[in-house]
């Protein structure tokens, strides 16, 4: 394959989006369809998720496969070209998501990310996966509510769990990784 002038990378390297990405917008038209209401890359919750949920506390990524580091072990080797330079900006790419999830998790959010290919692969596993998400979160919002006017404090824990409970241990591992990290 013939190297390309740094003319040429540089343009190509002006046309990658960070916003409105294919994946991105295949995922939030699929959301739209089924009625959901979303905030897109809301600067007002840290790390900026590409989809929130603000009511229910649900922060959404959809990360590229090669810019978050899928599979980098195998990757990082297969790099030809400035090697030094694409190791250090993916690995910093996935050390900044890795805190984002923290902070994230640390202010009450429940995060999901989804990979490149597993949206253009599945996305209705995605889309079920949001929703199951969702449906998890918006009972614990109403049960909270509830226990609120009762008790006015309420085991973010306890509920959680008690709603978690609908679901068969193969269907939380299928639709909710996240909790299994």
């Amino acid at each position: 394959m013939p190297t390309r002038t740094k003319e040429e990378v540089s343009k190509m390297m002006r046309g990658i989006r960070s916003q409105n990405t294919k994946i991105e917008v295949m995922v939030g038209k699929a959301l739209w369809r089924k009625g959901y209401r979303y905030r897109k890359n809301n600067k007002s919750v840290y790390g900026t998720p590409d989809f929130t949920f603000k009511k229910y506390k649900l922060a959404i990524f959809c990360d590229s496969n090669f810019w978050h580091g899928k599979d980098w072990g195998n990757l990082s080797k297969k790099l030809k070209t400035n090697r030094e330079f694409w190791i250090k900006k993916i690995e910093r790419n996935i050390e900044r998501d890795k805190k984002v999830n923290k902070e994230l998790k640390k202010l009450g959010w429940v995060v999901l990310r989804f990979w490149e290919s597993d949206i253009e692969k599945n996305i209705l596993s995605v889309i079920s996966t949001i929703e199951v998400s969702l449906f998890i979160l918006k009972k614990f919002n109403e049960e909270r509510g509830k226990v609120r006017l009762q008790y006015r404090k309420a085991s973010k824990e306890s509920l959680r769990n008690k709603y978690l409970g609908y679901l068969s241990d193969e269907e939380l591992i299928q639709y909710m990784p996240h909790l299994y990290e």
